[in-house]
């Protein structure tokens, strides 16, 4: 088995920054203290203390024996899981909030991926709602099933908002389906995915003229307002105030545009008060550059060096109309940043050392996160061609520093060199405690995707494994 080291190839274009260099930062030695695990623990156990308190007011108010027949019934489970759609509404709009709390606690990742699981349980229950109503009630009244929805958008209050409601959120989930969302521009998709704010407004009316549980006035009712207020502020402060302040405290601005290969480019940015910037290497912010062409975009990038107190950089593939635009942004360029978010970092390991593997400009978290993890770790870079190793003037570097074992794996997903490394074998061979190690990856989906098969082989438990995804 054979690996190329490129670390002699030459120069690489993005050394030629004058805010560039080596090392972003003097390199810690000892590593960042881990984080556990008893936040996010706490926030699961409130979850499902809400779930049980939305859907105890329907017991507490049906009698026993008052579900006899099959109407009551059907009736009765609409009810339910429109109370349990109800909450998962407000449990999904929190989560898109960017509330500092819980990007801290749960981490912009394991966000993303808990809101597209969630969101698929929470179409099923908008859709197990309008059908089970619509069927219970059709048959306490006698009526056909259209003559029903003609009833209930006629006869009863806020009931058309109700069904734009359940409309948005079932456009929303189609939309969130990975074969649909891949051909939509992200910039479309993100914009049809914020209509679900619109979902929470217009489904608010006749949860409470119509609800049976929430039309009177008490203690339930007042909860359910208590939330929908509680879900408000949230959205107002991680979405309005915080990014605000950030922003106004810190003044970022464009300070260089750097080649670091043909389709990848590193931007630094300099502004205020760079040292007080509480960030781990690993972590992403959410970037609007203020031009003519960027003001009305924002897309997730993650730095691709440690926080240093003089400039921030992070190192973006370019790949779309947008990223392309970003070569020619010119100096003093004024930059609006969300963050920042994740829990891709070396603070978020379960076990003292690490494996990285990345793939093309996945390196960028990754090579930031080698700054603050402890010595000893090692890194599996795969790319199809030695110029598309990125920033390895600067990974050789810290593999002296850091004593990090560093592998250039170059070739096709095809060849017998790259498919040798990513077997289990061979990650053995490579790295023989791999499983007592957390493992880092970040890269294409298919080469995400064999790692995470490869590593399960080996033995390595899921709760070491940790992936980059930058989805919400």
């Amino acid at each position: 088995m054979t690996y190329q080291d490129i670390s002699a190839s030459g120069r690489r274009a993005g050394t030629n920054s004058p805010y560039g260099g080596r090392s972003a930062a003097p390199v810690p030695p000892p590593g960042l203290p881990r984080r556990g695990p008893g936040g996010r623990r706490a926030l699961a156990a409130l979850f499902w203390l809400g779930l049980v308190a939305a859907v105890l007011p329907w017991w507490f108010d049906t009698p026993a024996g008052s579900l006899a027949g099959r109407t009551d019934l059907l009736t009765a489970a609409g009810r339910i899981t429109g109370l349990v759609a109800g909450y998962l509404l407000l449990v999904q709009v929190l989560m898109m909030s960017r509330v500092g709390v819980l990007e801290r606690w749960i981490g912009g990742e394991r966000l993303s991926r808990l809101h597209r699981d969630l969101g698929a349980t929470l179409l099923v229950a908008v859709l197990a709602h309008l059908s089970l109503i619509v069927v219970g009630y059709a048959g306490l009244e006698r009526k056909s099933l259209l003559g029903e929805v003609g009833s209930l958008l006629g006869n009863y209050e806020d009931m058309v908002s109700a069904f734009v409601a359940a409309g948005i959120l079932l456009t929303v989930g189609l939309t969130g389906i990975r074969a649909i969302r891949t051909v939509l521009p992200y910039e479309l998709w993100y914009h049809l995915h914020l209509t679900s704010y619109a979902a929470l407004l217009l489904g608010f009316g006749h949860q409470f003229s119509n609800g049976a549980q929430l039309f009177e006035p008490g203690p339930v009712r007042t909860g359910w307002i208590a939330g929908y207020l509680l879900v408000l502020a949230a959205l107002v402060w991680g979405r309005v105030v915080a990014p605000l302040h950030f922003n106004l405290r810190h003044r970022l601005q464009v300070a260089d545009v750097v080649a670091e290969s043909p389709d990848t480019i590193s931007i630094y940015l300099t502004g205020r008060r760079l040292n007080q910037i509480d960030m781990l290497g690993g972590q992403y912010f959410r970037w609007r550059f203020l031009n003519a062409g960027g003001w009305w975009q924002s897309h997730p990038f993650s730095l691709s060096a440690a926080t240093n107190g003089r400039w921030l950089r992070l190192t973006v593939k370019v790949v779309g109309a947008h990223t392309a635009d970003l070569r020619d942004l010119r100096p003093g360029t004024r930059v609006w940043a969300e963050g920042p978010s994740g829990t891709f970092t070396a603070a978020h390991r379960t076990r003292e050392r690490a494996l990285l593997i990345a793939g093309g400009s996945g390196i960028a978290p990754l090579r930031a996160m080698l700054e603050e993890l402890p010595p000893g770790a090692a890194l599996i870079y795969r790319a199809r061609t030695p110029a598309d190793v990125l920033l390895h003037q600067e990974l050789d570097w810290l593999a002296q520093a850091r004593q990090t074992s560093v592998w250039y794996v170059i070739g096709s997903r095809n060849d017998s060199g790259p498919r040798q490394v990513m077997s289990p074998e061979g990650l053995r061979r490579l790295v023989p405690d791999v499983t007592r190690r957390d493992v880092y990856l970040c890269g294409p989906a298919g080469l995400v995707d064999e790692a995470v098969r490869a590593l399960r082989r080996t033995g390595v438990p899921r709760r070491q494994i940790h992936l980059a995804t930058f989805e919400l």
